[in-house]
């Protein structure tokens, strides 16, 4: 019994260390909880977890089976995994925006996930089978579609949202969907939407203690829409990932290879004279020159694939 709380324990502070490095990547834009979910092994047990919210478990806890209610959403896993969401979001997000608002660091940082993501994307196309010759090219055009749309998701300019309640519901339910989606940041959504700027605007208010009534409207709305948005396309991926694995899987690769548009580790600054990192603007850019920073960045990104590739290889050891 001793051993087994003991391994409850060291299962609940890996989720929980997991989550950390979630929520702290939500905050960069371009990266998702769905691509760190990838990285760490636990995408597939997240989807499927989230997607068993349904009648069945209502009747569970309408007739107090708490026991089976929590069995069948893996209650702890996602308990531990929340939380360290949203210590990740909350403990590190200062630090990212520190990291991402200087020019150097900044260009560090993204060469850190630049790296990450190129790895995760290999050892995730690994999981599909590549025997048939037709079969390959329906996965790499799959792919390469996807890349093409995440590419051109990422260029684009936000829209004038709204305040709306529907509206507000609608944008919640479509951010949420980059916390299960690789590839695709939920605040980059939010910004092409046009919403961005208002949900963080309750945040800070929060963080003073000034909310208004219309603020506690706004929030309970957009939590709403992201509940009935993560519910339902949990959902539809876990039936794409039991049907249609291989294609979803190439689908999902394609997302993350083409989101790297916007982490490009070498970018130039469009506005310069703006401090918040919330109302800049980045543009990519080839570097002129092998400089000592290129090099660095070049190095750093090299090192955190090779990290990802190592972390795999020890896993596929292990489980043989």
């Amino acid at each position: 019994m001793e051993k087994r709380s003991i391994n409850n324990f060291s299962s609940d502070f890996a989720n929980v260390c997991r989550g950390i490095v979630m929520g702290a990547a939500d905050i960069i834009p371009g990266v998702s909880g769905g691509t760190m979910a990838i990285i760490l092994g636990i995408y597939e047990r997240l989807v499927s977890a989230i997607s068993r919210v349904d009648t069945q478990l209502i009747g569970h806890v309408f007739h107090r089976r708490i026991g089976e209610a929590a069995s069948r959403i893996d209650l702890r896993f996602l308990m531990s995994l929340g939380s360290g969401i949203l210590i990740g979001v909350v403990a590190l997000g200062s630090l990212m925006e520190q990291l991402l608002g200087s020019a150097d660091s900044r260009s560090r940082t993204l060469a850190v996930f630049f790296g990450l993501i190129i790895a995760s994307t290999l050892v995730v196309g690994r999981r599909i089978s590549w025997s048939q010759p037709g079969r390959r090219f329906q996965m790499i055009v799959l792919a390469v579609i996807s890349a093409l749309f995440a590419f051109w998701l990422t260029g684009l300019q936000g829209i004038q949202g709204s305040t709306h309640p529907g509206y507000v519901f609608l944008c919640g339910m479509i951010g949420i969907c980059a916390m299960i989606l690789p590839g695709i940041s939920g605040a980059y959504l939010l910004v092409l939407l046009g919403l961005y700027e208002h949900i963080t605007g309750i945040l800070h208010h929060l963080r003073s203690g000034m909310l208004s009534g219309d603020d506690i409207k706004t929030v309970i709305i957009f939590a709403g829409g992201c509940a009935v948005g993560i519910i339902l396309f949990s959902k539809f991926l876990r039936w794409l990932l039991a049907n249609w694995h291989d294609q979803t899987i190439a689908v999902l690769c394609g997302f993350m290879v083409g989101a790297l548009r916007k982490i490009w580790p070498f970018q130039s600054d469009l506005t310069p004279g703006i401090t918040e990192l919330k109302h800049k603007v980045y543009q990519p850019i080839m570097p002129e020159r092998l400089s000592a920073q290129v090099i660095t960045c070049l190095g750093i990104g090299l090192a955190a694939m090779i990290v990802v590739l190592l972390i795999e290889r020890v896993s596929r050891s292990a489980d043989n």
